[in-house]
């Protein structure tokens, strides 16, 4: 690396503090553990990458049951980015288990996912054998289904949710990516950091290859989801590219996109197969740096709180993530005895004028629109 690479990466790391012998690293919610719904799961099989083990499920599963597998960035926990991108919230309100796997400080000063180093990044070894772990853990005592299972992660997380879809293919039917990096780039810190900041453009069957090579499995292939910021300057927004084009190879799916939309005023790109399931969309969030964007979702919720690397973009990442999994047309209320529809508003309140208009004049009155609008939301049921 040149003179100048290396100032610019010294520039961006943490300072050091001499207190702590190491890297000064930011609270990101030592706090959102105590009230987090997360349980820590310690007893899930074989754990090579020493990682620790983070599940919720809600009282109510909507059927088939899915799970879907969330990895938080460097510097973050499993409960604090629980917090921040609102997942236990979408996972009781629509019914689907969840498990955060969580890295420690032992593996990673900056507890970062090492999904650049090879004992971590290969099929049966490492990190991404404990994750693999978890996942059968939750199945067997969820009775997960196996076409249900889905995952996604930011920056750090993000890259290990890119080993994860290459070299267990098999298991997800899905994935999403924020603000991360395409499988196989690097192999060493140095290549890491190259991939991070410059993001080199490589051939598509180049990139596809490198998930060919990961496993035996040649097919059906997840699809995916790529979300990132166009002011990110921790993970160049050019990775979002190469993910897309790494899919796109191995889903045999041409490089100019079938659909560009706009959603939630972000332009989206999207590809999708013969029977009009899409399987690979890209959205860039103009404007934004590295983070996971929130917003209100399209049922006017919000999912998540703001914080470090949790950016407000005015989109919700996490809603549209789920719903590009399959997960957002089942709510629990909807299994409880449905309750007379409540009266249509408009027509209540027209109602309401006609009537007093026709009432008989018993005596001189005055005529209140206040009231009978007022009575019209009590009958609506909007008003107590």
């Amino acid at each position: 690396m040149s003179l100048a690479r290396n100032v610019d990466l010294l520039r961006r790391l943490p300072r050091l503090d001499p207190r702590l012998g190491g890297l000064r690293l930011p609270d990101f919610g030592a706090s959102a553990g105590a009230s987090s719904p997360l349980q820590e799961v310690t007893d899930f099989g074989d754990n090579p990458g020493a990682l620790r083990m983070f599940a919720f499920v809600p009282a109510q599963l909507q059927t088939p049951h899915a799970l879907v597998v969330v990895l938080h960035g460097c510097g973050q926990t499993a409960a604090a980015y629980d917090l921040g991108a609102g997942w236990s919230t979408l996972a009781r309100h629509y019914g689907f288990a969840l498990v955060m796997p969580e890295q420690q400080r032992i593996n990673n000063a900056n507890t970062c996912f090492n999904w650049f180093n090879p004992e971590d990044t290969a099929r049966d070894s490492g990190e991404a054998r404990s994750i693999r772990e978890m996942i059968a853990h939750m199945a067997e005592a969820h009775r997960i289904d196996p076409s249900r299972v889905f995952i996604t992660g930011l920056s750090a997380g993000g890259g290990m949710t890119s080993v994860m879809l290459a070299t267990y293919p098999e298991v997800f039917a899905a994935g999403a990516v924020i603000a991360g990096l395409p499988y196989g780039i690097a192999s060493n810190l140095r290549e890491a950091l190259d991939g991070m900041f410059h993001s080199p453009e490589r051939p598509e069957r180049e990139l596809g290859d490198l998930v060919r090579r990961a496993s035996s499995h040649r097919g059906p292939w997840p699809k995916i989801s790529v979300w990132h910021g166009s002011a990110d300057r921790t993970v160049n927004p050019g990775n979002a590219n190469e993910i897309v084009k790494q899919w796109l190879d191995l889903h045999d799916l041409p490089a100019t996109p079938m659909a560009e939309t706009n959603v939630d005023g972000y332009p989206r790109q999207a590809w999708w197969n013969r029977d009009g399931e899409t399987l690979v969309e890209s959205y860039a969030i103009t404007g934004m740096a590295h983070g996971t964007p929130l917003g209100l979702a399209d049922n006017d919720q919000r999912y998540g709180v703001e914080g470090a690397f949790l950016i407000e973009a005015g989109i919700s990442s996490s809603y549209h993530i789920a719903k590009f999994f399959g997960l957002t047309g089942w709510i629990h209320d909807a299994k409880k005895p449905a309750r007379s529809p409540a009266p249509h508003l408009a027509r209540s309140i027209r109602t309401k004028v006609a009537e007093e208009k026709a009432a008989p004049k018993r005596e001189p009155r005055s005529f209140d629109l206040g009231q009978i609008i007022t009575r019209a939301l009590t009958a609506a049921g909007l008003m107590k």
